[in-house]
């Protein structure tokens, strides 16, 4: 038998168990076309590595970055069926630095399957917020375009600061 940990058991004296496939419905596979082993560039020069996956029987998906430096980041993302949204955390190997940790929600999902992620990046204190959005869009044959922008002035404009194609490895 399994063991539950205390707060699941809390949890589950004030709310009813939802069925044991709770995270097969269409909202939890938002992310699936991202799934796998990326190469990826970014005006033709190598960026990076990705390996996107989906894990806990579909709850949630974790990306693991390596930059072409070296560097490193990490992403889970999942869905809140009470909320009604995805989100996302990204944290990377420096996180004090600005960009090093990110906090987003899903904001929209486009037709050609694509989504966009937006959020504030945390700063120091006394420096204006930054806006950041990342837009993932499959492309045909398998590939995957991102771009990830950040706005200095409420989201009145963006400028972009990753523009990357990703190629499956």
């Amino acid at each position: 038998m399994r063991a539950l940990c205390p707060i699941v058991i809390a949890t589950a004296l004030l709310w009813p168990a939802p069925a044991l496939s709770a995270c097969t419905g269409s909202p939890f596979h938002l992310l699936d076309f991202w799934l796998g082993k990326w190469r990826v560039t970014a005006g033709n020069e190598y960026a990076g590595r990705d390996v996107v996956t989906a894990e806990l029987d579909g709850c949630a998906v974790t990306e693991r970055w390596t930059d072409a430096d070296g560097s490193h980041g990490e992403s889970l993302f999942f869905y809140d069926a009470f909320a009604g949204h995805w989100q996302q955390i990204w944290i990377t190997d420096t996180p004090t630095r600005v960009g090093g940790l990110k906090y987003k929600t899903l904001i929209a999902t486009f037709p050609d399957g694509g989504v966009r992620f937006q959020g504030i990046l945390p700063a120091p204190p006394g420096k204006a917020p930054i806006l950041d959005r990342t837009t993932l869009t499959p492309l045909s044959g398998g590939t995957v375009h991102q771009v990830i922008e950040i706005s200095k002035d409420g989201g009145t404009t963006w400028v972009d600061g990753f523009d990357a194609i990703y190629h499956r490895d």
